[in-house]
């Protein structure tokens, strides 16, 4: 479902590289891993007669129903990474994400005091980036993650150059 205040009309939306999927299921993978293990623990010491305590129903429930929430962000990350977009327009820069719960942030090229890009191990072997858009506001939390690394120096650039445009006016 569509909603203007989201979704205005008119905009062309870029999308992201779908190998950023690869990089968000490194990520899961990893936590996931991390916290089944240690939530596990308890019924690994209930089994070896180290543990009385959690009673045994317990201690599977608990690990099992990480494991179930853990396949439920599985499933969700490929449809969270094609929310993800962004929209040049004349004056600002439309950041746009999210599914349950999505949001789009228009970031004014003067109001921009830097723009940043980082690359983690992940994101560097797959030839992607993350561009990040800082303000004087601590509340903006611009950030489009995914860029394939010439597209992220490209949009870096373009928008140095826009903002300083707009700051040369004041």
């Amino acid at each position: 479902m569509r909603t203007e205040a989201i979704d205005p009309p008119g905009i062309a939306w870029q999308r992201v590289s779908s190998r950023y999927v690869t990089v968000r299921l490194a990520e899961w993978a990893l936590g996931n891993l991390v916290a089944v293990l240690l939530l596990s623990a308890p019924l690994v010491f209930v089994l070896l007669g180290w543990w009385s305590w959690p009673p045994l129903w317990l201690a599977v429930t608990v690990p099992a129903a990480m494991l179930v929430l853990a396949l439920w962000r599985l499933v969700l990350i490929p449809r969270q990474v094609r929310a993800i977009g962004y929209a040049e327009r004349d004056e600002d820069l439309l950041v746009r994400g999210g599914i349950f719960f999505q949001r789009t942030m228009a970031v004014p090229y003067g109001r921009m005091q830097y723009v940043d890009i980082a690359v983690g191990p992940v994101e560097r072997a797959l030839g992607l980036c993350t561009l990040k858009l800082h303000t004087a506001s601590p509340g903006t939390h611009a950030r489009i993650p995914g860029l394939p690394a010439a597209e992220g120096a490209r949009l870096r650039e373009e928008l140095t150059a826009r903002g300083e445009a707009r700051l040369a006016g004041l």
